[in-house]
């Protein structure tokens, strides 16, 4: 099928309100046509959970993980807009898979606009003096550059990673799917992680492989 286009894609967002990949992936799927992808991503919810994402959300839970070692801690707080669905098995099901999450993949955030612009440039010049060692012609630099920064991404904050308990699916949108479900605005709104010894010299455990051992992943 033919590539489908940045235009395409924004059309599908505009009339949708789902994100930017989900709109990508339901054009994909429907080789190109509109009507049929906006079926597609009101079958997958995501259309109704875009729709949502705006009303005010200011109940909800602060939920603690520790880690079974003792070694690693997260605080957190997911937020909804009513006391009832925040007592919801559902909801704190949610919440409490989310801390573990980020027990084991320690993101630096809540979504890509909260990354540290500092680093965002720092990591775009190493990519860059990288591809341009590496001899790639210069009119793909900006391209492998934006393909690097959004790997990092993926890696580093939280609503992108794929989720330790099933990695075909990201946060965000085990998030969407909560939404569709319990019908109410979800937001993850902040964390902190503590890490026994953070900072000092220490023995590097995989905590991911670990989490997601004990949860079945």
């Amino acid at each position: 099928m033919a590539e489908i286009s940045a235009a395409l894609v924004k059309q599908l967002r505009d009339s949708t309100g789902a994100g930017l990949m989900d709109c990508k992936a339901a054009l994909k799927e429907t080789d190109g046509d509109m009507d049929k992808a906006v079926e597609y991503l009101r079958k997958k919810g995501l259309a109704a959970a875009a729709k949502k994402a705006g009303r005010i959300a200011s109940e909800g839970v602060v939920i603690s993980y520790i880690h079974s070692n003792n070694r690693v801690g997260v605080l957190l707080e997911v937020n909804c807009e009513t006391d009832f669905v925040a007592k919801t098995d559902d909801f704190k099901a949610f919440a409490y898979d989310v801390a573990m999450q980020i027990a084991a993949m320690n993101p630096d955030c809540v979504r890509r606009e909260d990354f540290d612009p500092a680093v965002i440039e720092k990591e775009k010049g190493i990519a860059r003096e990288k591809a341009l060692a590496e001899g790639k012609p210069e009119k793909i630099i900006d391209r492998i550059v934006e393909g690097s920064i959004n790997k990092m991404f993926t890696e580093r904050v939280l609503l992108e990673q794929a989720f330790v308990k099933d990695d075909k699916k990201t946060i965000e949108q085990v998030m969407k799917e909560l939404v569709s479900k319990i019908g109410e605005n979800v937001q993850i709104r902040r964390f902190v992680r503590f890490e026994l010894g953070e900072g000092l010299e220490k023995k590097q455990d995989n905590f991911a492989a670990e989490v997601a051992a004990m949860a079945g992943g």
